[in-house]
């Protein structure tokens, strides 16, 4: 069995591509290209080494601050 570690990009069955975001003895939680974030139990878990690179994310929006409202006269 091999020791997965953060970062490690994988490949699973169901959801393809991701990024290994968090791995211990009971969860495995992955960051899919297509699928978003999803945890495995990590006795159970398949997955395949890839030397696929991760896609460029586009960087979040920031929220913008609601604009003051005019008082009326």
């Amino acid at each position: 069995m091999k020791s997965w570690i953060k970062g490690d990009r994988v490949v699973q069955p169901t959801y393809g591509a991701g990024t290994l975001v968090e791995v211990n003895e009971h969860h495995t939680v992955i960051d899919f290209d297509e699928h978003g974030r999803r945890t495995f139990s990590t006795r159970l878990v398949v997955l395949q080494s890839t030397n696929e690179p991760a896609p460029n994310r586009p960087a979040r929006k920031r929220a913008s601050k609601p604009k003051a409202k005019a008082e009326k006269a």
